[in-house]
């Protein structure tokens, strides 16, 4: 099964794990020992294994090359907009670190191959670091026939407010692209890497926040 494939690497033996309290669970990790029987982890997110990224807002661009190292951050303007660009593959891997010059590269497996509405996996999320900042989080791609970037409706807003912070499932909107791209004044759905559109990516429009980070589940979210 397709699954099995993504995240198969998984079910070796535990070598890190991911049991830090909020503040502390800032670099993230894949959790090779978690079982999805177990109870939930307290924080909103499911119980079990799963890839950890984290977007990192930092106040000074970075100038080293951050390509080809895979680990599990993307660093981006703590103040202004940044690109990830997406690429499909058959497993999660950061390409390019470095989104403070404009743009950082992602990859992560097709999320809904057929399109209807049930994700191969899931992506849950949550805001971390000093009270106060936000971001927000869109889906775009180019759209070869009107020869320019189209953006989903929706988008994924993320506000580190005071108090424990807690995770939320955004699939739908960071797994998607909702545009009316026919004309007809109803949107419709294209997931990651439908060959009707180019070149996807988020879009991260930051405001201060210092931490957003991503859990990618090998559990589907219905969506329609």
């Amino acid at each position: 099964m397709r699954k099995a494939k993504l995240f198969g690497l998984l079910v070796i033996p535990a070598m890190f794990t991911v049991g830090c309290s909020e503040d502390q669970d800032v670099n993230p990790s894949v959790d090779l020992s978690a079982s999805k029987s177990a109870l939930a982890t307290g924080n909103g997110a499911p119980s079990g294994a799963h890839y950890g990224l984290n977007i990192i807002g930092v106040p000074k661009g970075k100038s080293a090359t951050m390509d080809g190292n895979n680990g599990h951050r993307i660093f981006v303007n703590l103040d202004g907009n940044s690109k990830i660009m997406l690429a499909e593959g058959d497993d999660f891997k950061v390409l390019d670190a470095n989104g403070t010059d404009g743009s950082a590269a992602f990859q992560l497996p097709n999320p809904d191959p057929e399109n209807d509405g049930i994700t191969e996996y899931s992506v849950w999320a949550r805001a971390l670091g000093k009270p106060g900042g936000s971001s927000t989080m869109t889906t775009c791609a180019y759209d070869p026939i009107a020869m320019e970037d189209v953006c989903s409706s929706g988008n994924v807003v993320s506000v580190r407010s005071k108090g424990k912070s807690t995770f939320t499932n955004v699939s739908r909107d960071l797994l998607y692209i909702y545009a009316d791209l026919d004309g007809d004044g109803t949107d419709e759905r294209y997931p990651l890497f439908d060959d009707r559109l180019e070149d996807y990516y988020w879009n991260y429009d930051n405001n201060g926040l210092k931490v957003l980070q991503l859990r990618f589940y090998d559990q589907s979210t219905n969506v329609n």
